[in-house]
């Protein structure tokens, strides 16, 4: 009885690895959200900088770790968890922007000052080595519904105030209120927590600061959709009188010179369309990821009181459509001058077609003259080339007339003929083999 072979056990590290396998996982379990517990104060920074500001900001972040004692927990190309005695920092960096989010825990029931931040230990000098401009300052503060109760917050809501938006998310397991306004250089979110767990409350507070970073990320493409708009009117009009100089052209200059005008026109359009096709792509992106992430709070509705769902649909939504209306108006008149310019061009190639037509006519009519003129002159050759011969049969007859007693005119009379004949014979026979060569050749 013959047994199965055994086959070998696969040995992993006998096997070539792609290169990027270990930093393709490492980057699919980066960012974890933090879990927090109790009293917290997150504080939020964002700063907009160019694709090589990498390497400052990590020797920035060395200086962070010169001045007091860190452990760092997380660390790779793109992203740095830092731990201190005074707070926990995380650093990431993104394609536009690099995010710097310090976590510093609170005592129970302890009132924040107005001006208090998580990175109260950080020195100041330290921030202005960051590269990049500050585009996003927030803070979120995590407080127990033990410590705030909901209705207080709802209580203190005065009927003129600001809008205020707020809802239960994670399932009714907490309360958030914001009114997305900027005080002392900061936005506020404040969290209530009535039941999540660690792990919940992390990714609530994360995904706060992400829809505020996405939130001013995506109208970054508003300005741009503004100063485009203001062109775009120019550059739809200048295309309509454009358009009423093809129908007056009257003369092969005129098309020209509107052709030269479109040219230009489109020229324009391109490199608009190449300067802002980024911008509103990326404006669409991060508007996505912003409704993305307010999906993810699951909210339910506080009576009286806008949702963040519908609050973006109310104030970011509109800014995002304008983004995406300029962007497709963009493409239309850069449509619409492509087939401009195509129709003025089929104009203007038709009248070359016309003008090559009356050149080739006036071309083949002086051919046929000229081949009138040929065959006249052949004739006048052989008029020519008959009187030559003729003479020369009289002086050969003249030479021999004292030997033959020939008539020397009678001979001539009878050679003009026959040298007539044959010389009409030859320079036809002549034509004909020219004529069948250059057939071969064509």
């Amino acid at each position: 009885m013959t047994t199965a072979a055994m086959h070998p056990r696969l040995a992993i590290a006998e096997l070539a690895e792609h290169p990027l396998r270990q930093r393709l996982n490492n980057e699919f379990h980066a960012r974890p959200p933090i879990p927090l517990v109790g009293a917290v104060l997150v504080s939020h920074l964002v700063f907009k900088h160019s694709a090589t500001t990498a390497p400052a900001e990590r020797d920035n972040l060395q200086k962070l770790c010169q001045r007091q004692v860190c452990t760092s927990i997380d660390s790779s190309d793109a992203h740095l968890m830092l731990e201190t005695g005074a707070f926990r920092m995380r650093w990431e960096l993104h394609t536009e922007f690099s995010s710097y989010t310090f976590y510093k825990e609170l005592t129970s029931g302890e009132t924040l000052h107005p001006d208090a931040t998580a990175f109260d230990a950080v020195h100041p000098e330290w921030f202005t080595g960051i590269p990049g401009k500050l585009m996003v300052a927030t803070h979120v503060e995590l407080r127990s519904t033990n410590e705030i109760s909901p209705d207080s917050v709802l209580a203190n809501l005065t009927p003129n105030g600001r809008t205020m938006v707020a809802s239960k998310v994670a399932d009714e397991a907490a309360w958030i209120f914001t009114d997305f306004k900027i005080d002392n250089g900061f936005s506020r979110f404040l969290v209530l927590n009535e039941g999540m767990t660690q792990r919940q409350t992390g990714r609530t507070v994360q995904r706060l600061c992400e829809i505020e970073t996405y939130r001013m990320m995506a109208l970054l493409g508003l300005p741009v959709a503004k100063e485009v708009s203001r062109w775009l009117y120019t550059g739809e009009k200048q295309l309509a009188e454009l358009m009423d100089r093809i129908g007056q052209a009257r003369s092969p200059d005129d098309e020209r010179s509107v052709l030269a005008s479109l040219s230009t026109l489109a020229a324009e359009v391109e490199h608009s369309i190449a300067r802002t096709t980024f911008r509103f792509g990326a404006a669409h992106a991060y508007h996505g990821l912003v409704m993305q992430r307010i999906e993810e709070l699951r909210e339910t509705r506080l009576s009286g009181l806008p949702t963040f769902y519908e609050f973006m649909q109310r104030r970011l939504l509109p800014a995002m459509n304008t983004c995406e209306a300029i962007s497709r108006r963009q493409e239309e008149l850069s449509a619409r001058v492509a087939r401009n310019s195509q129709l003025l061009r089929t104009r203007v190639d038709i009248e070359l077609e016309r003008q090559n037509q009356e050149l080739l006519a006036q071309m083949n009519s002086r051919a046929r003259l000229q081949l009138r003129l040929q065959q006249t002159v052949e004739g006048l050759s052989v008029v020519v080339l008959t009187y030559y011969g003729s003479q020369l049969v009289q002086y050969l007859a003249k030479g021999t007339k004292d030997l033959h007693h020939l008539n020397t005119d009678l001979i001539t009379a009878i050679s003009i003929p026959v040298i007539a004949l044959v010389v009409a014979w030859g320079t036809r026979r002549m034509r004909k083999k020219l004529a069948a060569e250059e057939a071969a050749v064509h």
